[in-house]
């Protein structure tokens, strides 16, 4: 049984909730996020708070357990677009690599990785993306999972070598480096 999907979670001043069709939306400061409710979950807004209620029998929940993992994650989504509409959220990667690096061309990102040809990637609409120094890229949006994809996306284009250390990775990610065949083969 979920426990902390059944925790309230409290709207802050200045966020604008509501709930329409089987969709919430939640806004503030021009920002404004939307997302399904899932089958199965009543969402409703009592003193100030979002209550995440399960809507399928105890008999019937045998047979639907996957409703109470979907209550815990139904919380998340609206405690990050709370976050996303009142701050933002942002991913910061960076280029490892001689002669690696990354600019933006009007509304694409084009990247050189040493691949024959530079690599461009179009910045989706409600994400702005900044190159600093030609090697640190920021992403920021009110949407975290656009984020995460964005940059996961990036990421997958060139992910980090382990002999090297060259390619795209998260800002503080630990990249461990393996010993070549030159040093593994010397004996004696």
């Amino acid at each position: 049984m979920a426990r902390l999907g059944k925790k309230p979670v409290k709207i802050p001043e200045g966020v604008k909730v509501e709930i329409k069709e089987g969709e919430i939306y939640i806004s503030a400061k021009n920002n404004i996020l939307k997302r399904p409710i899932f089958q199965g979950l009543d969402v409703s807004i009592q003193d100030n708070q979002i209550l995440i209620k399960n809507t399928i029998s105890e008999k019937q929940r045998k047979l639907y357990k996957k409703v109470d993992s979907l209550q815990g994650l139904m919380r998340a989504y609206i405690i990050n677009m709370i976050k996303g509409v009142t701050s933002s959220f942002e991913k910061i990667l960076e280029i490892h690599g001689q002669g690696y690096k990354a600019e933006i061309k009007g509304k694409e990102l084009v990247l050189t990785l040493g691949f024959s040809v530079p690599v461009k990637i179009e910045i989706p609409q409600d994400i702005s993306v900044e190159v600093v120094k030609n090697t640190i890229i920021f992403i920021r949006g009110i949407d975290k999972e656009k984020i995460g994809n964005f940059a996961a996306k990036l990421r997958a284009i060139s992910p980090p070598e382990p002999y090297k250390g060259t390619g795209i990775r998260y800002r503080g990610e630990y990249i461990r480096q393996k010993v070549g065949k030159a040093a593994v083969g010397v004996t004696k």
